[in-house]
């Protein structure tokens, strides 16, 4: 990656000027935005089999999906880039209007050349609001707690993931499909309203050589070849000059494309990255993941409807144990990780596991049970997963520093990739079967005017204005069309447990055991610089050691006879200049008995002096507290691993330096203010 050049003066501290308040509305204006970008990659799964009957076109229907997924995956890092150079506030205000501009104009929709349009500038402006709203908690929050935020953020994807497809059912059966995009107005005028009025960030600049030419490649590639794979079969014969055309069109697009990056200041993509086998690795097995995903999360609930007879808001009901156990086998396989540093089975299980699981779902029939359902979906999600937050803690561990942020987007860009696969080849696949099996079931039957095959295929709704003797046989040529499909990604699943043999399972840094929902989760690459991805990590971690038994450790490095509340306190007491302890265990977690043997054990050993009711260091305990906040500092390197080299780059140096001093203690901890001996802190 290329260098990056700030243009500004010395930048005030994240959060300067703003109160608390206002700190926590713009994080909940944020959130809002997250939400709508979030929400729109499952609401309108629920809601496809719908808009298929009132616009036509199912031959189509994966456009839907796909067109959003594209537009978004090519902006994002636009957005990033643009964010630094420009300010950030004023693009996340900008994104809003694209994405509300897209809904609205989805919501009045007259046929699905037009809903597939406007779904694409929806993606463009939701591609800004996921990578934006992520990197103005950084600009607002110091990063002590940016780890807290962002978890926040990560629940908004875990939310979305089991509210989407509930919502979009309600409101497809109670009001009207349009619903869907419109319900992204009021919420989205709201998070504009607010951040227009309450953020205010530092102005700061960061020069970038943005690779206009790298993404409208990489973007053009990525369109060419699912058109081969959405149009070929359908539209037009596999062998037609049309088809021929596109393949030929995005492999010589493809060449450019390396040749381009090659010569990139800073690539969408940079190739030196597929010099590592492991990033290789990860890339085809996460586009693999996000093929099989994301295909499934489109047509189930067309199963669901079609075939099963649910209303589409208890379709989305439906779907939860798939998004459960996916939610929970990722949550439970990355606790494992952090806690034993071993990963590799996590990986072969999963795809094991999703390849199960599409072989249960293709064993799906109209006479299923709900509970057969239910029990095949969780053992797919659960496959998803185990494999989804492992792959990022894989890449990152793979890669050196400066290149961490770049991977990270890298492998996220593989999954958005294969989602806009899965979706495209599952639909031609359904399309080239429903009419295959539809023109089966109503050979020699006597059919009704205007319920022929065609017409069945185009509207879903038509099959419960046939006889009971028909009825039958097309339902069952919408379930053999549908579970066809999971059939068909079986052997691509399969491609990717074989390479995951051949993942490396090298030790895991301590930094690399923390990644957030949204880089396991969201439809679009997670796009963070090196130091802001070690910000949230180490943000992370270094609190939740602090939560336990870190204060033990570094009294134990520090070579010290202390209490571990004794050494916490003692901290305090350098970074504040005086602490009153009473006060302090109003405002921290520490029993109000623990700080005041604390206080004690100290003024005995003669390392702090009471002045009233406040206590301050001594000439003794200053070095005692310089020696324990070293002790601290190095914890956090630790974590780092050989990213903490003799040639460290000097931007983490002073992250882990700004990191250690405010885990040692934050303002929030003296609500009178800090005293007037501030200065025995050490620079």
């Amino acid at each position: 990656m290329a260098q990056e050049v700030s243009t500004a003066p010395t930048s005030p501290a994240p959060g300067e000027g703003q109160n608390r308040r206002s700190v926590l509305v713009a994080i909940g204006a944020l959130l809002l935005g997250m939400l709508l970008a979030a929400l729109d990659q499952t609401i309108v799964s629920t809601a496809l089999p719908t808009i298929v009957s009132e616009l036509g076109g199912l031959e189509h229907l994966s456009w839907v999906v796909t067109a959003y997924l594209l537009a978004s995956t090519a902006a994002t890092p636009l957005w990033g880039k643009l964010g630094d150079q420009y300010g950030r506030k004023k693009l996340f205000q900008t994104a809003i209007v694209i994405f509300l501009i897209g809904s609205a104009l989805c919501g009045v929709a007259q046929n699905m050349p037009q809903l597939i349009g406007f779904r694409a500038l929806q993606g463009l402006g939701g591609g800004g609001l996921m990578v934006l709203s992520m990197a103005i908690v950084g600009d607002i929050v110091p990063p002590r707690e940016r780890g807290r935020y962002q978890g926040l953020f990560g629940g908004v994807f875990g939310a979305s993931s089991v509210l989407g497809p509930l919502l979009g059912g309600f409101f497809t059966e109670h009001l009207t499909w349009r619903w869907v995009f419109y319900i992204n107005l009021p919420i989205g005028v709201v998070a504009l309203l607010v951040i227009a009025a309450v953020l205010h960030i530092p102005a700061r600049s960061t020069k970038h050589t943005i690779d206009y030419l790298g993404t409208f490649l990489i973007a053009s590639v990525a369109t060419a070849f699912v058109l081969v794979a959405s149009l070929g079969g359908t539209t037009w014969a596999w062998g037609s000059a049309q088809i021929i055309g596109l393949a030929v069109l995005g492999t010589v697009l493809l060449v450019v494309f390396v040749f381009v990056e090659r010569r990139a200041a800073e690539p969408v993509l940079p190739l030196r990255l597929f010099r590592i086998r492991t990033f290789t690795l990860v890339a085809v097995i996460s586009f693999v993941i996000g093929f099989a995903m994301f295909g499934a999360m489109t047509f189930l609930p067309t199963f669901l409807q079609v075939v099963q007879g649910v209303s589409p808001t208890f379709s989305g009901v439906h779907m939860l144990p798939m998004v459960f156990g996916l939610l929970i086998a990722s949550t439970v396989s990355g606790q494992i990780v952090s806690r034993t540093g071993r990963w590799k089975v996590f990986p072969i299980a999963g795809t094991a596991l999703t390849a199960i699981g599409l072989l249960l779902l293709h064993r799906l029939t109209e006479n299923s049970s709900n509970w057969t359902i239910s029990v095949y979906f969780f053992v797919f999600g659960t496959g998803l997963g185990l494999v989804m937050q492992v792959l990022v803690l894989v890449v990152q561990n793979a890669v050196r520093y400066e290149d961490l942020g770049v991977a990270t987007s890298g492998a996220t860009f593989f999954r958005s990739i294969g989602a806009s696969f899965g979706v495209s080849i599952f639909g031609t696949i359904f399309a080239n079967g429903l009419t295959r099996n539809l023109t089966d079931a109503l050979a020699g039957q006597p059919v009704p005017p205007g319920s022929g095959a065609a017409k069945l295929a185009a509207d879903p709704q038509l099959i419960d204005r046939l006889p009971p003797a028909l009825r039958q046989p097309v339902i069952h040529a919408y379930a053999m069309s549908i579970t066809d499909v999971f059939l068909y990604a079986v052997p691509v699943v399969v491609v990717a447990f074989a390479f995951a043999w051949f993942l490396k399972e090298d030790p895991l840094r301590g930094s690399v055991t923390a990644p957030d929902t949204s880089q396991t989760l969201a439809s679009n690459p997670v796009l963070r610089s090196s130091h802001e991805e070690a910000a949230r990590a180490l943000s992370v971690l270094g609190s939740r050691e602090g939560r336990r038994h870190i204060y033990e450790k570094i009294t134990a490095k520090a070579d010290l006879d202390l209490l571990p509340a004794a050494s916490w306190l003692l901290l305090r007491v350098r970074r504040h200049g005086t602490v009153e302890p009473a006060l302090l265990a109003d405002t921290t977690p520490v029993p109000l008995r623990a700080i005041t043997d604390a206080s004690r054990q100290l003024e005995e050993r003669g390392l702090v002096r009471r002045e009233g009711v406040q206590i301050l260091l001594t000439e003794n305990g200053l070095p005692i507290a310089v020696r324990l906040a070293q002790a601290r500092e190095d914890s956090l390197s630790e974590l780092l691993g050989d990213w903490w080299g003799p040639e460290r780059p000097t931007d983490l140096v002073q992250l882990v330096k700004e990191l250690n001093a405010e885990l040692c203690g934050s303002d929030q901890e003296t609500p009178s203010g800090p005293g007037p001996e501030r200065d025995h802190r050490a620079p």
